[in-house]
């Protein structure tokens, strides 16, 4: 009985020390065993590994690909026109050896305070070389790539490796929107009015080719009425004096019926004549011939 109560605790210490050594590496992590702070041995591949007791203990790093979104900054490009820039990489640890050494205790906090300070400085050079316009447009790509290409060496001391690298956002700073906004007004501004100038400009040009088609269709239309009304009056003459020729005592009542018919209407019914007036011809004789 005092024997069997000596060994349990032997026992739950010696399995206590067994299970202490036994550590599992996840496959979405990296492990390292440390002894007193030095590194002893790597754990890449997923599974059981060991260690010693008490004496070693094990660090873990994620293996996976990491996003870290970098503080907006303010960037000079070569036209002097400020911009605000808004970046994120994404990265992961491929030396956790040399990522231990580089950072210490503080991991992957101290690292992607490093991380940013590596990207701000290749922004800042990158898009510091070319004008903003090369910023703005689909040139960017290409920017994105040069800051990528740049920083992977420096991160490559951190036992890092970058993948990729995006500008999110590229904007004016908040103080230079307004006086931005009003220099577009005006410009804009000023094209209209330049447009509304032309615009004014052609409808002049337009409404004196028109006034002038209208005098000169008018003036033609007058001038062929002109000549009809006259070729008119021609033949209607011409009938007229081919009618005298050929009966002048009918022609001649008949002028006088005329004149009888317009003359003597109801809004002027009165005439004053002289009793021999050879007006009343045809209403004294049937000949038209005066008295004798």
């Amino acid at each position: 009985m005092k024997k069997s109560a000596f060994l349990l605790p032997i026992v739950v210490l010696a399995l206590a020390g067994v299970l202490s050594s036994i550590f599992i590496v996840d496959e979405r992590e990296k492990a390292l065993v440390l002894q007193f702070g030095r590194v002893v041995d790597i754990k890449e591949d997923p599974g059981l590994a060991f260690k010693i007791p008490l004496i070693q203990e094990v660090v873990r790093y994620d293996d996976r690909i990491l996003s870290r979104d970098v503080d907006p900054l303010e960037v000079t490009p070569l036209d002097d026109r400020r911009l605000v820039v808004d970046a994120f990489a994404r990265y992961r640890i491929t030396d956790v050896n040399r990522f231990r050494q580089a950072v210490g205790v503080g991991g992957i906090a101290a690292a992607e305070s490093r991380l940013d300070s590596i990207l701000r400085a290749e922004t800042r050079e990158i898009l510091g070389s070319v004008s903003s316009n090369d910023i703005l447009s689909s040139d960017r790509a290409a920017l994105m790539l040069r800051i990528r290409n740049n920083a992977i060496f420096e991160a490559r001391a951190l036992g890092l490796e970058i993948i990729d690298v995006r500008l999110k956002r590229t904007d004016l700073p908040e103080e230079n929107l307004d006086a931005t906004f009003e220099r577009m007004r005006a410009e804009r501004e000023r094209e209209a009015t330049d447009e509304r100038a032309r615009g004014n400009e052609a409808a002049q040009r337009v409404r004196a080719q028109a006034d002038r088609t209208v005098v000169e269709l008018v003036s033609d239309a007058n001038r062929q009425a002109e000549i009809t009304r006259g070729e008119a009056d021609a033949n209607r003459n011409a009938i007229f004096a081919d009618a005298f020729s050929a009966d002048p005592e009918f022609f001649e009542f008949y002028r006088s019926l005329t004149a009888y018919q317009r003359s003597l209407q109801g809004s002027n019914s009165t005439m004053i004549l002289s009793p021999d007036s050879d007006f009343f011809n045809y209403l004294k004789t049937d000949t038209g011939q005066p008295l004798q």
